[in-house]
């Protein structure tokens, strides 16, 4: 008697495969991330003509990857995912060379234009977690989403470590760091060709067109999971941005920040091993809600003190916030949306997001450098900040519970 295996296997054979790419892609390409967040506000810093623009560096990375979402989500809708990694990783080489080049020449703009290209990278790094759903059944999707986030765990400790290595073997500070990113993207760039994901169809005259953007906004979860996102990716960035300046500004050695930002990047990655499950089990809501929590919890410890270990713990508790309530907030808009709807729901998604990201790195130096007298007092205002906009994202979640139990 012949058995034949289950449907879910079946169906998910071609989504394994891509995952596993997806995570070599996240483990490899992803580590210029945390190289670049790690040092590019103290970069910036030695570089800026006021202390106020020290993080202005990661808030043109940010800007970039947001100005980049919507045209690379379209170019993924059209000519398939392969072409916007492409992309992306082409901007991570010439932002990595700008920046050294601006590193070389002590200009400020050149670097900041940079930061510029890097952000492309950053916009189609983003959408490494979509493409995971794009082969997979509706069972594997929360899980496919997590496993290849926890691809950002090899990143979290090679990234630091690769930047801790290279930072001072160039005369010029931190000019060896970029040079790293560089042979990143290169090195990464064969990993490309081997996802086996299908162009999405071209739309006919007469097949389904989809909801507008404005009919998408209007869909409560879709709504509610785009608000979570921009909280628990902003807050995160607020904070991580200004802790390498915070560490260094209390005492402490760059690489005590490196080490704690390596700390910080493992939380954000290595629940993602767990974290479909928790979604699958427990409904992406709830998960958001345990993020939104660990969140507050990790302002809480930051406004404790500015002992090392204050600084340790509170960004652990800011990556595994992060993890919850972003992954959680991705899976409920995969829920959400139509096939047809993937470019127009993904890259507005990730604009919305990344456009609150800016404002908050922009914010991040403000408040470190400029909102008191001491490292210290610019700290408190960095976590004091955190209050209002967690307070957004939990009434909103509470609005879609409400509303649910209502209908």
């Amino acid at each position: 008697m012949t058995t034949t295996a289950p449907p879910e296997s079946i169906d998910n054979r071609r989504a394994y495969r891509n995952v596993v790419v997806l995570v070599a892609a996240q483990a490899l390409l992803g580590a210029q991330m945390p190289m670049i967040f790690t040092f590019g506000g103290l970069a910036g810093q030695s570089l800026a003509p006021n202390p106020c623009f020290a993080t202005l560096p990661i808030s043109l990375i940010v800007l970039g990857s947001m100005l980049a979402a919507t045209p690379i989500s379209t170019i993924m809708q059209r000519y398939g995912r392969q072409a916007g990694f492409l992309v992306g990783t082409t901007g991570g080489v010439f932002g990595g060379a700008i920046s050294a080049w601006g590193l070389l020449t002590q200009s400020f703009t050149v670097f900041l234009i940079g930061s510029f290209f890097t952000g492309i990278y950053m916009s189609a790094h983003g959408f490494y977690r979509f493409a995971a759903t794009d082969t997979a059944s509706d069972e594997f999707r929360p899980k496919a989403i997590s496993y290849v986030m926890a691809g950002g765990l090899a990143a979290a400790i090679v990234g630091p470590q690769i930047a801790k290595l290279t930072v001072d073997i160039m005369a010029v500070p931190f000019l060896g760091i970029y040079l790293a990113v560089i042979a990143v993207n290169v090195l990464g760039l064969p990993l490309l060709p081997l996802l086996d994901i299908p162009k999405p169809p071209a739309p006919g005259a007469s097949g389904p067109k989809g909801r507008s953007y404005l009919e998408l906004l209007r869909t409560p979860r879709i709504a509610v999971a785009i608000i979570c996102a921009m909280v628990s990716y902003a807050l995160m960035n607020l904070v991580m941005t200004s802790t390498p300046l915070a560490v260094v500004g209390c005492g402490f050695t760059p690489g005590n920040a490196a080490d704690v930002v390596s700390g910080h990047v493992l939380a954000m990655f290595a629940p993602s091993f767990f974290t479909g499950h928790l979604i699958a089990r427990f409904g992406a809501e709830r998960v958001v809600a345990a993020g939104l929590l660990i969140l507050a919890a990790a302002g809480v410890v930051g406004l404790a003190g500015v002992e090392l270990t204050n600084f340790f713990v509170a960004l652990i508790f800011l990556g595994l916030g992060w993890n919850f309530g972003f992954i959680g907030a991705t899976a409920m808009l995969a829920e959400s949306h139509l096939p047809e709807e993937r470019g127009r729901a993904q890259g507005m998604n990730d604009m919305l997001v990344f456009g609150c990201v800016t404002i908050a790195s922009l914010a991040s130096g403000g408040l470190m450098n400029c909102s008191g007298g001491s490292a210290q007092e610019g700290w408190t205002a960095v976590n004091m900040a955190m209050a209002p906009f967690l307070a957004v994202a939990a009434g909103a979640l509470i609005w879609l519970t409400l509303r649910k139990k209502t209908a």
